[in-house]
Protein backbone atom coordinates (compact mmCIF):
# COMPACT_ATOMS: atom_id res chain seq x y z
CA UNK A 1 0.00 0.00 0.00
CA UNK A 2 1.50 3.45 -0.92
CA UNK A 3 1.18 6.64 1.27
CA UNK A 4 0.75 10.14 0.09
CA UNK A 5 4.62 10.68 1.03
CA UNK A 6 5.26 7.87 -2.13
CA UNK A 7 2.78 9.52 -4.59
CA UNK A 8 5.07 11.65 -7.00
CA UNK A 9 3.99 15.47 -7.78
CA UNK A 10 4.15 16.05 -11.57
CA UNK A 11 4.12 19.67 -12.41
CA UNK A 12 5.51 21.98 -15.17
CA UNK A 13 6.82 25.73 -15.93
CA UNK A 14 8.80 28.05 -17.96
CA UNK A 15 12.09 30.72 -17.35
CA UNK A 16 9.90 33.13 -19.23
CA UNK A 17 12.01 35.60 -20.70
CA UNK A 18 11.62 38.45 -23.46
CA UNK A 19 14.08 41.50 -25.17
CA UNK A 20 13.82 44.56 -23.88
CA UNK A 21 16.74 46.37 -26.11
CA UNK A 22 19.55 44.34 -26.53
CA UNK A 23 19.10 42.64 -23.17
CA UNK A 24 16.81 39.47 -21.98
CA UNK A 25 14.83 39.91 -19.22
CA UNK A 26 13.84 36.87 -17.44
CA UNK A 27 10.18 36.66 -15.41
CA UNK A 28 10.06 35.95 -11.63
CA UNK A 29 6.85 35.28 -9.45
CA UNK A 30 6.49 35.89 -5.98
CA UNK A 31 4.30 33.46 -4.36
CA UNK A 32 3.69 34.48 -0.85
CA UNK A 33 2.16 31.48 0.32
CA UNK A 34 5.97 30.12 0.32
CA UNK A 35 7.45 33.40 0.41
CA UNK A 36 9.42 32.76 -2.78
CA UNK A 37 10.65 33.86 -5.95
CA UNK A 38 10.52 31.54 -8.93
CA UNK A 39 9.71 30.70 -12.44
CA UNK A 40 5.75 30.60 -12.86
CA UNK A 41 5.02 26.48 -12.19
CA UNK A 42 2.65 24.47 -11.20
CA UNK A 43 0.74 20.83 -10.98
CA UNK A 44 -0.30 19.07 -14.03
CA UNK A 45 -4.11 18.73 -13.84
CA UNK A 46 -5.58 15.42 -14.99
CA UNK A 47 -4.93 14.35 -18.67
CA UNK A 48 -2.98 17.23 -19.26
CA UNK A 49 0.23 17.20 -20.50
CA UNK A 50 3.56 19.02 -19.31
CA UNK A 51 3.32 21.15 -22.33
CA UNK A 52 -0.20 22.09 -21.64
CA UNK A 53 0.35 22.48 -18.12
CA UNK A 54 3.61 24.88 -19.13
CA UNK A 55 1.73 27.40 -20.84
CA UNK A 56 -1.22 27.03 -18.87
CA UNK A 57 0.91 27.77 -15.40
CA UNK A 58 2.47 30.89 -17.41
CA UNK A 59 -0.66 32.49 -18.41
CA UNK A 60 -2.46 31.82 -14.49
CA UNK A 61 0.48 33.02 -12.96
CA UNK A 62 2.17 36.29 -15.48
CA UNK A 63 -0.68 36.77 -17.48
CA UNK A 64 1.43 36.02 -20.21
CA UNK A 65 1.35 34.06 -23.43
CA UNK A 66 4.19 32.41 -24.64
CA UNK A 67 6.21 30.08 -26.98
CA UNK A 68 7.85 26.75 -25.72
CA UNK A 69 11.35 26.50 -26.44
CA UNK A 70 14.48 24.39 -25.54
CA UNK A 71 13.98 21.49 -22.85
CA UNK A 72 15.45 22.61 -19.81
CA UNK A 73 16.62 20.10 -16.98
CA UNK A 74 13.67 18.32 -14.76
CA UNK A 75 13.71 19.53 -11.31
CA UNK A 76 13.26 16.64 -8.58
CA UNK A 77 12.65 17.32 -5.06
CA UNK A 78 10.73 16.77 -1.68
CA UNK A 79 7.89 19.27 -1.73
CA UNK A 80 6.47 21.55 1.81
CA UNK A 81 4.34 18.36 2.31
CA UNK A 82 7.37 16.08 1.82
CA UNK A 83 5.80 14.72 -1.14
CA UNK A 84 8.51 13.76 -4.12
CA UNK A 85 8.30 16.29 -6.96
CA UNK A 86 9.09 16.75 -10.43
CA UNK A 87 9.02 19.02 -12.34
CA UNK A 88 9.33 19.94 -16.20
CA UNK A 89 10.56 22.92 -17.47
CA UNK A 90 11.12 24.62 -20.59
CA UNK A 91 12.41 28.26 -21.68
CA UNK A 92 9.78 30.17 -23.00
CA UNK A 93 9.52 33.16 -24.77
CA UNK A 94 7.01 35.87 -23.42
CA UNK A 95 4.70 36.65 -26.83
CA UNK A 96 2.21 38.97 -25.08
CA UNK A 97 -0.32 39.70 -21.95
CA UNK A 98 -0.12 41.59 -18.62
CA UNK A 99 0.68 41.05 -15.31
CA UNK A 100 -2.16 41.13 -12.44
CA UNK A 101 -1.92 40.16 -8.87
CA UNK A 102 -4.03 36.79 -8.33
CA UNK A 103 -4.44 34.22 -5.42
CA UNK A 104 -0.88 32.56 -5.65
CA UNK A 105 1.73 35.38 -7.20
CA UNK A 106 1.52 39.11 -6.35
CA UNK A 107 3.88 40.50 -7.97
CA UNK A 108 5.94 39.69 -11.39
CA UNK A 109 9.60 40.76 -12.18
CA UNK A 110 11.22 41.40 -15.30
CA UNK A 111 15.18 41.30 -14.14
CA UNK A 112 18.31 40.34 -15.74
CA UNK A 113 20.14 37.17 -15.60
CA UNK A 114 22.19 38.87 -13.11
CA UNK A 115 19.56 40.37 -11.21
CA UNK A 116 17.38 37.42 -11.82
CA UNK A 117 20.52 34.61 -10.29
CA UNK A 118 20.24 37.25 -7.25
CA UNK A 119 16.57 37.30 -6.36
CA UNK A 120 15.90 33.86 -7.11
CA UNK A 121 15.00 32.08 -3.55
CA UNK A 122 15.91 28.49 -4.50
CA UNK A 123 19.14 26.92 -5.74
CA UNK A 124 17.65 24.45 -7.85
CA UNK A 125 15.98 27.66 -9.56
CA UNK A 126 18.91 29.63 -9.80
CA UNK A 127 20.79 26.19 -11.49
CA UNK A 128 18.51 26.73 -14.86
CA UNK A 129 19.78 30.36 -15.58
CA UNK A 130 22.78 29.25 -17.38
CA UNK A 131 20.96 26.59 -19.62
CA UNK A 132 17.91 28.85 -20.42
CA UNK A 133 20.37 31.57 -21.86
CA UNK A 134 22.63 29.40 -24.03
CA UNK A 135 18.95 28.39 -25.24
CA UNK A 136 17.67 31.37 -26.05
CA UNK A 137 20.95 32.26 -27.37
CA UNK A 138 20.80 29.04 -29.73
CA UNK A 139 17.34 29.99 -30.58
CA UNK A 140 18.06 33.87 -31.34
CA UNK A 141 21.07 32.29 -33.89
CA UNK A 142 18.72 29.98 -35.85
CA UNK A 143 15.78 32.64 -36.36
CA UNK A 144 18.25 35.26 -37.51
CA UNK A 145 19.60 32.68 -39.81
CA UNK A 146 16.03 32.04 -40.99
CA UNK A 147 15.43 35.88 -41.73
Amino acid sequence: MTSTHDTLVRAAGCVLWRRSGHQTELALVYRPKWADWSWPKGKLKRDETPEQAAHREVLEETGHTCRLGAVLPTARYVDHQGRPKEVRYWVAEATGGTFAPNDEVSDLVWLTPGEAHERITHPRDRDLIPRALSAISAAEDTRGSDE
